[in-house]
């Protein structure tokens, strides 16, 4: 083979290797590209799934914090008295939206963004929450306003009942004073077996076949004309009234004590200044000394006189 020959065949090798190597790096070149592009891929995948992540829980509790803060708005209003129905249902859709959220890991953006428009609805209702509280809050004011006024009304009104019932009471009692009976003119009369009267306020026991007592009951234009009980005690020495069934002596309640009297009659007040009397016959001699005479009626004393025996 000639020279010519030999260094024309050298020159194709040389190229043939160089084109070959122009080649490798080409592919190496290529094959470095798609790595890059495909690490970048994955980190840009995996930073978008952080940020979804990110947002889930974000989203998630937004809508706690708005389920605390309704709770608390179902609270007050309720304690205001007002309808909280409404509000119980959309606290419970929220609880469930909440159980969906929790439990979805791999929602995609726009779903997730759904979500966080919800959560600007559940804001704006709860601020139309506070204005209804606020307006509740107002009224309950006003309603103790007018409630504490009622009572402010009642409690005067009570106390103007109240004392005109103490008037009315202080007036009965001053018209039942007034009304009271009187005895004047209060006689002591010794009657003897003869007949013969003596009203000397002393006596000697043979005077004394039978006691008589005469008196009047004062005018009085205060007491009505009625049916009244005019009760006779005569007290002896010692303190007992005289006693005896026979005669129509008996016994009375006054001031929750019983007491036993010596005669009794019924008359018809007629405010006449009426003459009354007793006669009463013991029966028997008087022991010496000081007798007490009382006149009752309506269970007062409305006369008292003495006489002595000796």
């Amino acid at each position: 083979m000639s020279e010519e020959s030999k260094n024309s065949s050298y020159s194709e090798l040389e190229k043939e290797s160089k084109s070959s190597n122009r080649k490798i790096i080409i592919i190496a070149f290529l094959v470095v590209i798609v790595a890059v592009i495909g690490v970048k891929f994955y980190l840009d995948s995996e930073k978008e799934n952080e940020q979804l992540q990110q947002n889930l829980e974000q989203t998630y509790g937004e809508l706690d914090s708005i389920s605390t803060q309704l709770d608390q708005k179902i609270a007050e209003i309720e304690s205001l008295g007002g309808d909280i129905s409404e509000l119980q249902l959309i606290r419970k859709n929220l609880e469930s939206e909440k159980e969906e959220l929790k439990q979805s890991n791999n929602w995609a953006a726009n779903q997730i963004q759904r979500y966080k428009d919800k959560v600007g609805g559940y804001e704006e209702l709860l601020n139309l929450q506070d204005e209804k509280i606020k307006k509740l809050e107002a009224i309950n004011k006003e309603l103790l306003s007018e409630n504490t006024n009622l009572k402010t009304e009642k409690n005067v009104l009570n106390d103007s009942i109240s004392k005109l019932k103490n008037n009315r009471e202080t007036l009965e009692d001053k018209v039942a004073m007034a009304s009271r009976l009187k005895a004047e003119n209060i006689k002591i009369i010794a009657i003897n077996k003869r007949g013969r009267e003596r009203d000397d306020k002393e006596f000697k026991p043979r005077h004394l076949e039978k006691l008589k007592i005469k008196f009047n009951l004062a005018e009085n234009s205060v007491a009505q004309p009625e049916g009244k009980d005019i009760i006779l005690r005569v007290i002896n020495p010692v303190g007992n009234a005289l006693f005896d069934v026979a005669t129509g002596s008996g016994s009375f309640m006054i001031d929750g004590k019983e007491m036993f009297y010596t005669a009794k009659q019924e008359i018809l007040f007629d405010n006449t200044q009426q003459e009354l009397s007793f006669i009463y016959d013991r029966g028997e001699e008087y022991e010496e000394g000081v007798y007490q005479l009382e006149l009752y009626a309506d269970d007062y004393v409305i006369g008292k006189e003495k006489f002595v025996i000796n």
